[in-house]
């Protein structure tokens, strides 16, 4: 009952989407390269992960894909407890009582945007991330745990690969400033004009489709 349920939900909301995109006029000549990037996008290891949660921190991309985003984020949640953590006990879709799919992105961005998983439980407010997304009051234990199962450690995950990203720019960003003192001494010592213009040259490469590895960098270019 339960699968026969979704497969209607699934086939009602595709041909709508169907009817709303034709609705578009989109030409074929000009595609949507947002859409395709999200439908191109494939798990192999961490940052392919990370590259999507921060897609999230942009709220007017996420209402307007969030049809293609929603499924792409259900791909990841399936992947990284299988591969990464070699779990294989918690099911997709997840659902709460009377057959309802739990979204997993609205549970995502719901606790995001209150402050994350411990101010939520610090101020009780799994049943008011429940009725945001539209269960009933009871349900917020059961938010919380799914919180938990399938959220949890990857959030964590995330924060511990931001944080080592942010050191290594940092580092660089340190090591670029010695690299530039060191050439204002030699400058100042008497090195030729045109020696300091070929170290420069060979140190400080400009690449015209470089937009950096993140999500801020992609969505730049």
């Amino acid at each position: 009952m339960v699968l026969r349920s979704e497969s209607e939900y699934e086939t009602f909301k595709n041909e709508y989407l169907n009817q709303y995109f034709e609705s578009l006029n989109i030409s074929a000549e000009e595609p949507d390269w947002n859409v395709m990037i999200l439908k191109a996008m494939s798990f192999k290891e961490f940052q392919d992960c990370k590259a999507l949660l921060d897609m999230l921190d942009d709220d007017g991309y996420v209402g307007k894909y969030k049809f293609f985003i929603e499924k792409k984020f259900e791909e990841m949640i399936d992947w990284f407890p299988k591969v990464k953590l070699e779990i294989n006990t918690r099911p997709l879709p997840a659902y709460a009582e009377n057959n309802r799919k739990v979204s997993l992105l609205d549970l995502y961005l719901a606790v995001k945007r209150e402050g994350g998983h411990r101010r939520v439980t610090d101020n009780h407010m799994w049943a008011v991330i429940s009725k945001d997304m539209g269960l009933d009051y009871d349900d917020g234990e059961l938010m919380r745990l799914m919180y938990a199962m399938y959220l949890d450690v990857l959030v964590y995950n995330n924060k511990i690969k931001s944080t080592q990203q942010a050191a290594a720019e940092k580092e660089i960003k340190e090591d670029v400033g010695d690299k530039r003192r060191t050439r204002s001494i030699e400058m100042n010592e008497g090195t030729s004009m045109q020696s300091s213009a070929e170290q420069g040259g060979a140190s400080e490469e400009h690449y015209a489709l470089f937009a950096g590895n993140d999500w801020y960098g992609l969505k730049r270019l």
